[in-house]
Parts: C-alpha cells; structure tokens; sequence
C-alpha cells in the first residue's frame, strides 16, 4: 500500500512538474517573424492569414498571427513558447524565426541652408514641381493631419499609380487624408503581443501622432509652405520641407512602449504595396547581422522594388562604432548643424560669461538681477522625495531627487544624462527653482542643444559646466547667476559642423562599407507639432504650438528622404543605388568659412567615420555627372563575399542564392559602393595591398572625358586604371580599378589607425568625388 501511495505521489509530482513547465514555456512567449517558402500557400485558402492559421494550429493550440507579409518579404509574425518556435523552425515550407526587437526613435532654415530657393526658377524645385507626383512613406509615430504643413490646396489629383488607403482610427476618420496626405495606416499589433493592449487615454489607436516625432518628421521630408512659423518666438521664418508638393503616406509603427519589428516589417509591406517612391525611417536599435535585422531586411525588399530607403544613423555619438542601420542597401544619414543658433548665456557673480544655447518663451529671468546658484551634485541635495542620498541622483535632477528647502528661488545647475533633458528643468521647477543650467558630462563633450524649457534654463557646453561647478565650490561669497537669452541668431560660423550626438562609423556590420553615408541638418530643425502635445515633451506642459524645435539624426534622415523624392522627380529612371551616389558624390566636406569641417563634440576636424562623403549638397546632386549604380544581384555577391551562408542571404533577399560567380566580385568591398573603405590585419606583415573595382554610369554629357585625381591616405601609394574615362553616350558604363599599397605601421595589440583620402573624377563641369579609407589593425593575439 506504501508502495502504491509512493506512486501515486510520484505520478501527482510529474503531473505538477509537467504542468509547471507548461505553464513556464506559456509564459517566456516571444515575438518571431517568421519566413516562408513562396510557393507553399494552398489555393484552398482564401487569405494568407487563414492559411498561415493552419500552419500554426498544426504545432500550437494558443498560437495566432499577429500580421502577414507579402511584399517585402514571405511569412507571418506571431508569439511563441521555446517548444513552439522550435517545432515551426523544423517543418519544411519554414524558412527561418526571426526573433523580434524593440526598436527606438532617433530623436525653417534647412531649406535655404540647403540652397533650396524657390526664387531660383531653374533650380531642383522648380524643376521637378517641388515632387508633386513623388510619394514619401514616413514609418514613424504617425501624424496630425490637420497641421497646415499637410495641408491639400492647389495639388494636382493623387498620382494614378497609388494603391494605398486611409484607414480611419480612433480620432482619425478617413477624411483626415486629403491630396497631400493621400494614405495612413497603423500597426499595432507587434507592440501589444509584447506589452498589452495598449493605454487608449494616452495613445491613439490610429495614425493620429500622440508623440509629435512622426509629425515633425514628416513636415521636414515634404510640408508644405507655412508662413509665419516660429515655436515660442523663436526661428521665425517661412517653414517649409524638402519636397514641399511631395506626397505624405503614414506608417504608424511606434507606440508609448517603443517600435517594434513585427509592425515595422508590416509598414514596410505595406509601403512598398501602397507604391510610395521612398521610405523615410528615423528609428534604430540594436546591430545585428542583415538577416536578423528587420529593418535590412524590409528595406532590401524595399530597394529591390525601386524604393528609396533613408534611415537614422542614430545618436549614439560621439563615440566610434555606434552607427546603426548599416545596411549597403540604405542610405544611412548623419546629422549636421545649420547656421542658425539660439544662444542664452549664463552670466556669473563673478563676472564671466558662459556661452549656452536655450528655446524659452515664457517669463524670463528679472533682467539685472542675480539669483543664488548651486550644484544639484554637492551633498546636502540628497532629500525630497527620498532620492540620490549620495548626490549622484540629484546631480541629475532625476525625479524625487530636489529638496525644496535647498533649491527655492535659486537657479540650480543640473548634469546631463538618464532622463530627458526638459525633464530635468521639471524636476527644479517643482521644487521651487527659478532657473537651470544644464551641463554637459565629458561624453557629450561640447555639442548643444536647444529645447523648450518648462522654465528659464540653458545648456552649456562640459567645459563650461567644469567652469561654473567651479566657481560654485570655490567662490567665497554666496554664488550667484543669472540667464540672458538672446533670441535668434542667423548666419552662424562656423556651419555646417558634425553634430555632437551624431552616430559614427566604422560600420560594426561591414567595415567594407562606409556608414554613415551623408550627413544633413539635424540640429535644432524647425517643423510641424500636434495639438496637444507640449514642445518640452513633459507631461505637464501645457503650452501649444504649431511647431518645434527639435534635434537628432531622426531630424537628418527625412531632409534625405525628400532630397530623394525630389532627385527621383528629376530623374525617374534612376535606383536607389544611383540617387544616393549622386548625393555621396557632390557631398562636400567644408563649412561656410572654407575650412575643414569641424566635430561639435570636440571642435577638432571631423573625420569620414563622422559625416562618410560629407554633407548633402542637393543642387548639385541633380547633375552629378557619374554616378555607381547597384543591382540586387550585386547585393547578393556582396553578402556572399560577407561570409553569409545561403540561407541566411534567402532570408534578405526572398530567392535562393548563387555564391558560385561572387568570387569573380572579388571581395566584399568590391561593391559598386561611391565611397571605398579597406581594413588590414597587419599579423607580421611588413607590405600589404588591396584593390577595388569600381563602374560609373554617364548621367552627364552625352560625349565627355574624365580624368581622375587621386589624393592617397597618408603614406599610401594609390592608383587608379585607367585614369581617363571617355565617354560617347548618356547611360554608358566604363570600368576602372583601385590599388591601395600600404607598409605596417606601429600599433599596439588591438588598436587601429585610420587614414582617408579621395578619388576623384572631373570633366571640368562635374567632380565626383569617392571617399578612400584605410584602417590598419593590430591583432590581439
């Protein structure tokens, strides 16, 4: 009887245990994009979702399908358990899981910056009618479609070749679209596999923007002509986009909890179905491999079809190795300044004064008078709230982290760094501060930024943060400042300058390949805003304005996206590959005062892992002359010299792989890429070399002749075959190679050196200039 009682217990365990580990792998569900086979839809099914349905019902009981793909790439999103996504992984028709990633965002002046004039009647407006038969599809947070940048007055019929839709949402019925904003479309369904049905009393289920970046972005790739515009006052002007008659279409893929890859592959889906000409996506994450990344791998199906894909390089800087959206088959922006500043200086009690930059609108600071200053990071602030006993909380004003009694009626200096930088102004506001000074730490060096502070406030630069730390701990008297902001500033040198928080190569992905590709301005931009949202972006700001001032790569990668638009106006029969070389290729290196181009970090000279060709330069890009055109099938040799297995290359580009004729490609560097990067492992080797081969396609005149200047890295000997290229026909292609020889240099174990150069071809009328980067590295072992 013991015996029997003892088996039944153990048959009482192994149930319990059984159930436990059910009940566990229930609840480690995970998002997987899941690829299949093109030919394996039944015709019994009358949907994709119906079918991919069954597919899931055949491995799981609780399993359903978040979206269906079937432009950009073949298969289905959907959450599962370890032992689900195992069992899919293993039937036939199952290509590959990719596992999902949270995606985030990248957080007036541009155009004439940019010598975009609409005065100039043979310019690249007028001659392509501002874009007005181009489409931009935005895959962002969505839009507010009543802002007038988006405005529909005076635009031809929507272009015949749209297919897409304006799906109505919460407080966005279909009439919000108009000829303007011809489509919008909203993606949910990945964020609330993950996160829960989404919060409808703070966000919109629909294209309705809830955040304000998707209409800041969209309004600087194509708004309309706005006048007068300004935010708080400030930047009055004209505001304006790139492409002003361009039309809008609207992905919204990003939510309060971030953006999630299962509804950006569905935006990109959609997008490229609906027929937009470009894609413009301000949103990074994390560098993987091409073929777990989704946005490399919605964007190939993208290019493939002819679609312009502009991304963020993200504001990781200023810090090396921090570019994101790497991949060769999209255009990878940096960001800039312009010559427009915003300066709000910080007069000290002993005299001095420190320069800062500020957009605050409200009731200033009483004009003459000296408050009390002190340093949030000094001891005694650890208190309100129960935050930061060790000062480190406070330093940050992080919320909780003030005690009143320490902060009322003083102007309080504040660290930069884990929360947003108006929040911090919050925070001292709260507890009585009259004033903020923001300081930068020694990473963000000394790039500013301008935001709309809750209250009188400026940033200042990490030496001029050290300078009044200083005067605060050492000053005998009680120390005291004041905030004199002085408006706006136009005509600004030097510009433009690379602008501290702009990503940076070498591309951690490809080397081979030079990231980012351009810059353009992303520093203090002027565009569209929502109703209801405060331009601090703190909650409890309650002021409203038609526009902001924002700044991020996010800013720089849609002043592209419309440059594109436009590029592909005045020129239809070129590829993605052929606009964005014209831009690399008349990208120009130097600001307003003729001197190399400076970093804002630093304020030494940028380099190529800074701005890659340099900044855009779009007048020029509408005749470039030359430009290096690209095929998916080249795309396909570049991944198989990049070591990319045959399946994993399926996995990019929707078809079987061939590496057998990717040898005759040389190498992975060999891409017909405008700009030319080669890396050496030195291992003991006294010499080295490498060469590139490189085709130019005529775009300029029917008969001219080029001839090439070479300026080598220093101490390298380069040469270029032929150094004539002549030319008898618009559209014809010549070939010719590059030879880089090198010697060793002295390098400690794991470091590197780098050098640049340039390659450049002229017939007198045209230069089209290729960056050449060399790095040199030092083995570990």
């Amino acid at each position: 009887m013991a015996a029997f009682s003892t088996f039944l217990l153990f048959l009482f365990l192994l149930g319990t245990l059984t159930s436990l580990a059910f009940s566990s792998d229930q609840e480690n569900k995970k998002t997987f994009i899941v690829q299949v086979h093109h030919q394996t839809k039944p015709s019994v099914f009358p949907t994709h979702r119906h079918w991919y349905q069954s597919s899931l019902a055949s491995i799981s009981n609780t399993a359903s399908v978040i979206h269906t793909y079937d432009t950009v790439f073949h298969g289905f999103s959907a959450k599962l358990s370890p032992s689900e996504a195992q069992k899919l992984q293993a039937l036939s028709h199952v290509i590959t899981l990719v596992p999902e990633q949270v995606r985030q965002l990248h957080t007036t002046r541009s155009p004439q910056f940019l010598g975009l004039t609409t005065a100039d009647r043979t310019g690249l407006l007028h001659e392509t009618d501002f874009g007005s038969d181009l489409v931009i599809g935005v895959i962002d947070t969505g839009i507010w479609p009543e802002r007038q940048s988006f405005n529909g007055r005076d635009l031809g019929p929507v272009p015949a070749k749209w297919k897409g839709q304006c799906i109505a949402g919460k407080d966005f019925p279909a009439t919000s679209c108009n000829r303007k904003l011809i489509g919008a479309r909203y993606f949910s369904g990945g964020y609330e596999a993950t996160i829960g049905k989404m919060n409808e009393t703070t966000e919109f289920r629909s294209a309705r923007d809830s955040d304000g970046h998707g209409t800041h972005t969209a309004s600087i790739a194509a708004g309309r002509y706005v006048s007068p515009a300004s935010t708080l006052g400030y930047a009055k002007g004209v505001a304006a986009g790139m492409a002003p008659k361009a039309r809008l279409a609207v992905y919204k893929v990003c939510w309060n909890g971030g953006c999630y890859d299962s509804d950006i592959l569905a935006a990109f889906d959609s997008a490229v179905a609906d027929g937009v000409d470009v894609v413009s996506l301000s949103v990074g994450g994390v560098v993987v491999p091409y073929h777990l990344d989704v946005i490399a791998i919605g964007a190939f199906g993208a290019a493939s079809a002819g679609v312009f894909v502009s991304s963020s390089a993200g504001n990781g800087g200023p810090g090396g190795l921090t570019v994101t959206n790497v991949a060769p088959w999209v255009t990878t922006v940096g960001a800039g300044t312009i010559d427009r500043d915003f300066p709000a200086n910080v007069k000290l009690g002993n005299g001095k004064i420190v320069p800062g930059i500020s957009i605050y609108g409200g009731p200033g600071l009483t004009p003459g008078r000296m408050y009390p200053i002190v340093y949030a990071g000094i001891g005694q602030f650890g208190g309100g709230g129960g935050g930061g006993g060790d000062g480190y909380s406070s330093s940050l004003c992080l919320d909780g982290s003030l005690d009143p009694k320490t902060v009322k009626g003083k102007i309080v200096v504040c660290d930069r760094g884990i929360n947003s930088r108006a929040a911090k102004g919050e925070e001292v506001k709260k507890n009585g501060g009259v004033g903020m000074i923001l300081a930068n730490g020694v990473f963000d060096g000394e790039g500013l930024v301008a935001d709309c502070h809750v209250l009188p406030a400026t940033a200042v630069g990490a030496n001029a943060g050290d300078e009044i730390r200083n005067y605060i701990g050492n000053s005998r008297s009680p120390a005291t400042a004041t905030i004199v902001f002085k408006g706006t500033r136009l005509g600004v040198r030097p510009a433009p300058v690379v602008a501290s928080f702009s990503a940076r190569g070498p591309n951690p992905v490809s080397p081979e390949i030079l990231k980012p590709d351009v810059i353009a301005p992303g520093l203090n931009i002027l565009a569209a805003w929502p109703d209801h949202v405060g331009p601090s972006g703190v909650p409890s700001d309650g002021r409203r304005t038609e526009f902001n001032i924002l700044s991020g790569t996010s800013m720089a990668c849609p002043h592209v996206s419309g440059l594109a638009a436009l590029l592909k106006a005045a020129h239809p029969d070129w590829s993605p590959a052929a606009i964005r070389s014209a831009l690399m290729t008349t990208a120009y290196t130097v600001d307003n005062k003729g001197d190399p181009m400076l970093d804002e970090s630093t304020g030494n000279v940028s380099s190529v892992f800074d701005y890659g060709a340099g900044h855009v330069h779009p007048v020029k890009a509408m005749n470039p002359g030359l430009v290096y055109d690209i095929s998916p099938s080249d795309y396909v040799n570049f991944l198989c010299n990049s070591n990319y297995t045959t399946n994993s290359i399926h996995v990019i580009t929707r078809k079987s792989a061939d590496c057998s004729g990717a040898k005759r490609a040389g190498h992975s560097g060999n891409l017909n890429y405008p700009s030319l990067s080669a890396v050496f492992q030195q291992y003991g080797k006294k010499r080295m070399s490498t060469h590139f081969i490189r085709t130019v396609t005529n775009v300029g005149d029917p008969n001219s002749v080029y001839k090439v200047t070479i300026k080598p890295p220093g101490g390298m000997v380069v040469t270029v075959k032929p150094d004539t290229l002549t030319f008898r026909k618009m559209g014809q292609k010549l070939n010719f190679l590059v030879r880089v020889q090198t010697r060793a240099v002295k390098l400690s174990a794991g470091g590197s050196s780098v050098k640049s150069g340039s390659i450049v071809w002229s017939d007198g009328k045209h230069t089209v200039t290729s960056p050449l980067v060399v790095t040199m590295q030092q083995p570990l072992d």
